[in-house]
């Protein structure tokens, strides 16, 4: 369960922001994209009966909003952890061993590339480039860089986050 998809009554909560996003673009030309934004933020993730809302909401046909959110990769179906873990698959990370640190990455925390754990601590996320090529292989966990890793790096670092 995502830690924004609670039973405390912040579903309903959700609900009330989504129809005030939907509100605030109704009858904006181009609003997809920041609905989109907008709900992700408040849901942390695009489930599918968001996507319905804001497809009811802004006439939109549905496989539009589908097709948007599957083609950005800033927009996610899955939800994410309390810390997404991001991965540089781009040449010079792959080259220098990037490959060896995902399949660390996917023992260590019992996950698949674009899934969250069980718990809700991490999601993993393999990307194209970060934008920090001379520290490759290089992974990002939410604002924090990590360069120049090795797979024995791995454990550590996890277990950096799983004191918080």
């Amino acid at each position: 369960m995502n830690s924004k998809d609670c039973c405390c009554g912040c579903a309903d909560e959700n609900k009330v922001k989504l129809q005030q996003i939907i509100e605030k673009y109704k009858n904006t030309k181009g609003a997809l994209i920041p609905v989109l934004h907008e709900a992700q933020e408040v849901y942390g993730y695009l489930p599918l009966s968001v996507q319905k809302t804001i497809s009811e909401g802004l006439n939109v046909p549905l496989s539009e909003i589908y097709g948007v959110v599957t083609f950005y990769t800033q927009f996610s179906l899955e939800p994410k952890g309390k810390y997404n873990i991001q991965l540089c698959m781009g040449t010079a990370c792959y080259v220098k061993g990037a490959g060896l640190i995902l399949d660390k990455l996917k023992e260590k925390l019992g996950v698949e590339v674009g899934k969250c754990t069980d718990d809700g601590m991490f999601s993993l996320e393999a990307c194209r480039c970060i934008g920090a090529c001379g520290l490759a292989p290089v992974m990002m966990i939410n604002e924090d860089v990590y360069g120049r890793l090795s797979p024995d790096d791995i454990e550590g670092i996890i277990e950096k986050y799983k004191k918080d």
